[in-house]
């Protein structure tokens, strides 16, 4: 099967009818129905109904569209990887990274692949959770630094690299006895600053549990999808936060961090480096290898 035939499957699956995928392809009407028709004989199985309202995908072929979009993102990253060892330019790592990685473990990695491996040309992409679950699964990055559990697609290789209690961020104006820890039901009365729900799900629904557990519940009154963001909405006043102990190594001026007194039933917010399983070594395998796993105090 050419990788032509399923890119046209998804045009007439995306635009619905064959004239229109045909228009926005660029190619003959009469071609793409003759290749459409060869697929399904090849296949053996009707993928579209046809109709004078345009073609719309069969079970068959909606239980298969996601797999064909898949494996074509992957075949053209597959083919720019190619063309880049081609071109000697080999030495490319494209790692997509979570916020949190910024305050240790991305900078002192990099320091030490460069000395490993010099001339390295690193590609850095700042990308929220679910941002970087899709480009690994496109190929368009070869490394993520990103929370788990998350579940990506494909063969992938894990390294847990740190497992952080939750520290308050509060506004300068929260009353505060001291140094005093907080409690949880004291955060919960000033209203939730986090990040939107299809990031970190699984973490969120740990930190609302928590709090049910402390006898209290807690709404999200603003939604902010990086930490500096979470950390800029905080010190204007919008309500508090919860976030990794490693946060301490930024100096933001008008919140402050405080310990939780009751924050055990609080998950743990986890670090991870994921990248594709491949059958030889890269330089993502490189990068992960020479990551430190860390345990902030």
């Amino acid at each position: 099967m050419e990788t032509r035939s399923l890119k046209y499957f998804l045009a007439i699956a995306d635009a619905g009818s064959v004239t229109r995928a045909a228009d926005l392809l660029g190619v003959a009407q009469p071609a793409l129905s003759q290749a459409l028709t060869r697929m399904e004989k090849e296949w053996g199985v009707k993928l579209f109904e046809r109709s004078r309202r345009g073609a719309a995908l069969t079970p068959a072929g909606l239980a298969i569209v996601d797999d064909i979009r898949l494996s074509v993102a992957r075949i053209d990253a597959a083919s720019l990887r190619a063309r880049a060892i081609g071109a000697d330019r080999a030495g490319r790592l494209t790692i997509g990274f979570a916020s949190a990685a910024l305050f240790d473990v991305l900078p002192r990695t990099i320091g030490l692949l460069r000395e490993a491996v010099p001339g390295v040309e690193l590609v850095l992409r700042e990308m929220s959770n679910a941002e970087q679950v899709n480009a690994l699964e496109k190929g368009e990055i070869d490394l993520g630094l990103l929370h788990t559990p998350v579940a990506v697609n494909g063969r992938m290789k894990e390294k847990l690299i740190a497992r952080e209690k939750l520290l308050a961020v509060l506004p300068d104006s929260f009353p505060r006895n001291g140094d005093a820890p907080v409690f949880l039901r004291d955060l919960a009365a000033h209203g939730f600053v986090w990040f939107p729900q299809d990031q970190l799900p699984v973490i969120r629904a740990g930190i609302l549990s928590a709090f049910r557990q402390a006898g209290c519940e807690i709404g999200t009154v603003q939604n902010a999808n990086r930490s500096l963001t979470v950390l800029a909405c905080v010190a204007a006043g919008c309500g508090i936060s919860l976030l990794p102990r490693s946060v301490r190594t930024l100096q933001f001026s008008g919140v402050r961090l405080c310990e939780i007194a009751d924050g055990d039933a609080l998950p743990r917010f986890e670090l991870s480096a994921i990248w594709p399983a491949r059958a030889r070594p890269t330089l993502a395998d490189r990068f992960a290898e020479l990551i430190r796993p860390y345990a902030p105090e």
